[in-house]
This record gives C-alpha cells, sequence and structure tokens, in this order.
C-alpha cells in the first residue's frame, strides 16, 4: 500500500451527490463535499482509478501546500520557498492555472504568472536551469487557488479536462459536454435494466455514456494522456494493474439502446464516435425526425435528451417543445422521459407537467433537468396540465 493523501475532485454544480457516491463506490477514504467539489483520501492507485473511472469529475487535484497570502510579492516568496525539484525537473516544461475568489485578488493571470516566475526563478537560482512553459503538454501543472486570503497549491493529476473522454472523431455545432451526459443519464437513474433512448442523439455522446454506464465501463480508458504520466513517481506498473481491475469488473448488457436524429451529418458522426468507442454491438443510430416516429414494443423506455435551446440553432421555441409533448404523449407510453434545457420559458409549451425538476447549469447557462412520466393506457393521463 502506497502513502494516503488529501485529493480534491473538481465537478459540475448540481453534480456534488453524484460524484460523492461514486467516490464511496471506488473505494475513497474521508469524503468531504464541497461546492463543485468533493475532496477525499486515497493512495497513488486511487488517484489513477479516480481519473480513469469517475464518470462526474472533471479534474483530481492533488493539493501539497496551503498558506496565507496578502499580497502578490508574499505569493511569490511562499512560493519560492517550495521545494520544487521534488516535481519537476529543471529542464522540464510547466503550465499554471489560477483560480481566485477574493476582493484582494481580482487578476487570475497575474497570479498564474507570479507563480510561475516563483518557480522559474527557484531552479534558475539553486541550478542555472530554469523549466519552460508549455500550455498543451507539461510535464508538471500546477493549480494555484486562492480563496480570500487562503491560497491552497496542488498538481493537477488530469491535465486536460476529463470530460474528454478520447471517443470522439467528430462533433456537432452544440455538442453536450461528456461529464454533463454522464450526470444527467446518473441522475435520471438510469441503471442499464431497461431500453435507452435518445431521440436528438447529435453526434452520440449521450448514448455512449449511457452504454458505458449499463456496461460498467471506465470512462476515461481511452484518453491518450494523464499528467500523471509525466510525473517523476509514474508507475506503469500500478497503472496498468488498475486498469485490469476496473477492466474485470465490466459486465453484459441486454436491452437496447437507440438514437435518433434527423441531420443525416448527425448520424454519420454519431456512428463513427460510437465505433470509435466500441460500443457499436449496444448502441443503434437511426435518420430519424423523433416528432415521426412511435415507441416498439411493449418494454419500458427510459429517455434521455438534450433538445435545442435556442441558444445557437434558430428554432421555433413554442412549436418546438409542444411537439416534444405531443410526440411523448401520443406516441410513447410507458417511458421516462428526461431532457434539459436552459429555455425555462420554453418548458410552458411542452404540455404535460413534470415530475421532477433538477436544476443544473449547462456550461454557464441556468437550467433544469425535467422528468415527464408517461404512463400506458389508463394512467396516461396523470401528468398532463
Amino acid at each position: 500500500m502506497g502513502e494516503n493523501y488529501e485529493m480534491v475532485a473538481k465537478t459540475l454544480f448540481g453534480f456534488e451527490d453524484l460524484l460523492e457516491k461514486e467516490l464511496t463506490q471506488l473505494g475513497a477514504q474521508h469524503i468531504k463535499k464541497g461546492v463543485r467539489s468533493v475532496s477525499f483520501v486515497g493512495d497513488k492507485g486511487f488517484m489513477y482509478k479516480a481519473n480513469l473511472a469517475l464518470r462526474t469529475a472533471i479534474k483530481i487535484l492533488k493539493p501539497i501546500t496551503s498558506f496565507t497570502v496578502n499580497s502578490e510579492e508574499e505569493l511569490y516568496s511562499k512560493m519560492y520557498a517550495m521545494n520544487w525539484a521534488d516535481y519537476l525537473k529543471p529542464t522540464g516544461t510547466l503550465a499554471i492555472d489560477a483560480t481566485i475568489h477574493s476582493k484582494q485578488f481580482t487578476h487570475s493571470l497575474f497570479i498564474a504568472q507570479k507563480a510561475k516566475d516563483a518557480i522559474v526563478d527557484k531552479f534558475r537560482d539553486t541550478t542555472g536551469q530554469r523549466p519552460n512553459v508549455d500550455l498543451k503538454f507539461p510535464d508538471l501543472k500546477v493549480n494555484v487557488r486562492i480563496d480570500r486570503n487562503q491560497c491552497t497549491i496542488s498538481l493537477d493529476s488530469s491535465g486536460d479536462s476529463l470530460h474528454k473522454r478520447g471517443y470522439k472523431l467528430a462533433t456537432n455545432i452544440a455538442p453536450i459536454n461528456e461529464v454533463l451526459a454522464a450526470g444527467l443519464i446518473m441522475l435520471s437513474g438510469w441503471d442499464g435494466q431497461s431500453d435507452f433512448m435518445d431521440p436528438m442523439c447529435g453526434s452520440g455522446t449521450m448514448l455512449i455514456e449511457a452504454a458505458m454506464i449499463a456496461c460498467n465501463i471506465p470512462p476515461n480508458l481511452m484518453r491518450k494522456e494523464f499528467a500523471f504520466e509525466r510525473w517523476q513517481d509514474w508507475d506503469v506498473d500500478l497503472f496498468e494493474k488498475i486498469e485490469e481491475s476496473l477492466l474485470n469488473k465490466t459486465r453484459d448488457f441486454h436491452f437496447n439502446i437507440t438514437g435518433y436524429d434527423k441531420a443525416p451529418s448527425a448520424v454519420k458522426k454519431a456512428i463513427e464516435n460510437i465505433k470509435h468507442a466500441e460500443l457499436d454491438d449496444f448502441i443503434t443510430v437511426k435518420h430519424e425526425d423523433f416528432f415521426k416516429t412511435q415507441k416498439g414494443g411493449e418494454r419500458k423506455l427510459h429517455m434521455v435528451f438534450n433538445p435545442p435551446y435556442g441558444e445557437r440553432l434558430n428554432i421555433d421555441l413554442q412549436e418546438f417543445y409542444k411537439d416534444i409533448g405531443d410526440t411523448l404523449k401520443q406516441n410513447y407510453p410507458n417511458t421516462d422521459a428526461w431532457f434539459i434545457t436552459s429555455n425555462l420559458e420554453a418548458l410552458k409549451y411542452v404540455g404535460l407537467r413534470p415530475s421532477r425538476k433538477i436544476q443544473l447549469y449547462n456550461a454557464k447557462l441556468e437550467s433544469r433537468l425535467v422528468k415527464y412520466e408517461i404512463y400506458a393506457g389508463s394512467k396516461k393521463g396523470k401528468y398532463m396540465k
């Protein structure tokens, strides 16, 4: 067993409970929920596992120190005093990411610059050499977080945001973030024990995330690289062991996952992405206009989708949302339909009463994830207005 230390998993607003549950199921210790983050304790192997397996995490940070700071000069001197040779070679590369929640410090780029100067100057003064900045593929990515006058320095173990799973070859004009897609499906309670549909599937993100959840496939197996692979203590044997243990926990799926889109280009992209993710055995995508379709068979259907908001796509929202409600009501009995929208006004036109509403953010847009229960037979009208 390696040494245990605290880590912080960052997430989207509204996904904190999901991430806490994921960490509990993975075996994390001392889990504490924050806002857009969950802290936990584990060893190096668990850090590898968290990066590979967490569906709702955006980043896994490893805090290495914290201190009070009242000026940029104090930040510089305290960072200069740290032993950066423990983490980076003098000839290595680095990148600094700063987040600021403070009245005193207001410019994150200036804070990042000050932190970079401190590290570079320390190496130059002690070794005569200095690391270079590489924003794309640095050997070390450092996160500086200032909350009022409390500064925490962390190593970013993930690198690129964990929503970049690695399976997407092509996207549409308004692609949904993979972490957001996974979180929506998890919030909807889908457990892989029914048929699943995304009737407006775009480039297939929701379908792929649903298949990975159903089969318990770790979401980040296809990533090209994690930041920790460039750390001085990188252990490739341990990583491969963790990867293998996660793959041994995958499971069979005995239902159907179906996607529709009325744009041939979207269908083509979705099929490419699904094939690249090696999930084409589980997912079928068809060129269909959802409003002209109906449910096949008697089995329960679980539907999760991300309809256009009118933000980037030009549509008549009133008519569009009315058509969603009419299609569900008339053609999709025995269906739990969930969708996310940032156009709260447009929900009035659906013509059905949602049985649940969950507040979320899609990028910076305040949104709602809504659920409509469409019953078979005599209960059909229960949630009609």
